[in-house]
């Protein structure tokens, strides 16, 4: 039976491997232990732009709130997406930083927790891409993460992102399995004293929905995620094409309540609860794109 992705209860894709009907290579992976119940991991996320992690804020908050340490590192400045013509690349790119810094500290993280690599936006897959995964193979083996969390790359096929999240993907890819090997990238094993580190959970976001196997119950983060995603003033406002500042009252009269109305209609409601949904994986790197082969 090779249909189980559209099934959507876990009591379902157990009953069906306990009658025999599917096969466990062909059962998509589940974490062992609820991602609401995580506690003591250390969790990274990259992101191509400051705003990229926004989808999963409330997964975010709920796991800072069960002591879990997090970090956030956001490949580009996101100099470029504006249509204001008074902003140059640099006005825009403070302005990105103070936001997501902004959105950070509603779901309860310090900006010591971010990490941006400073390239240009909309130009990532023109970055030297040894340059950019040897710097991600720095902080993987930096901060030990038990969990990354990332765009979809894909699962048996290539999942379509626009140019620096299709990037993004590839880039913390292809890190996350540098970063285990002791003879790759070894400057940081030699100069800095870091170990290789290997990289066994995974959290994709942003991927196809039905490659998703994994609910997140964020009922009580919610409001959190709201008020996050209402930081990106320059984003998702009419400061798109005419940026009047940080604080969305200084915007034209309704903005605020629309603003408020865009955020919360994104949040995916399942069953009564608010959830965020995710494509979860655990094995080694180079097994998060596809399923056992002979």
């Amino acid at each position: 039976m090779k249909t189980l992705k559209r099934i959507n209860s876990f009591n379902q894709v157990f009953f069906l491997l306990i009658v025999g009907l599917i096969s466990d290579e062909e059962c998509i992976a589940q974490p062992e232990i609820p991602v609401e119940q995580w506690k003591g991991k250390i969790i990274l996320l990259i992101g191509a732009h400051p705003d990229d992690d926004q989808q999963s804020h409330g997964t975010l908050a709920l796991l800072n709130a069960n002591d879990n340490q997090i970090y956030i590192l956001t490949l580009t400045t996101g100099n470029v997406g504006t249509k204001d013509p008074k902003l140059s690349q640099t006005d825009l790119a403070k302005i990105r930083r103070q936001e997501q810094v902004a959105a950070m500290k509603e779901i309860g993280l310090g900006e010591n927790r971010y990490i941006n690599l400073g390239y240009d936006d909309g130009r990532l897959e023109f970055a030297d891409r040894e340059e950019v995964v040897g710097k991600l193979v720095h902080f993987i083996r930096k901060f030990k993460p038990d969990v990354l969390m990332m765009f979809d790359p894909g699962y048996n096929y290539q999942v379509w992102h626009k140019s620096d999240h299709r990037t993004a993907a590839y880039l913390a890819a292809d890190a996350s399995r540098a970063a285990e090997w002791p003879l790759m990238y070894e400057g940081d094993i030699i100069q800095d004293k870091l170990e290789a580190h290997l990289i066994s959970e995974y959290l994709f976001y942003g991927g196809n929905t039905k490659d998703k196997n994994t609910l997140v119950d964020i009922s009580n983060f919610a409001n959190q995620r709201v008020e996050a995603g209402t930081k990106y003033v320059s984003q998702w406002t009419s400061g798109w094409d005419n940026y009047l500042g940080p604080d969305i009252n200084d915007y034209p009269e309704g903005e605020k309540e629309k603003l408020y109305e865009k955020i919360q209609s994104r949040i995916k409601i399942v069953d009564g609860k608010s959830v965020e949904r995710f494509r979860y994986h655990k094995g080694i790197p180079d097994t998060m794109g596809h399923e056992r082969r002979d």
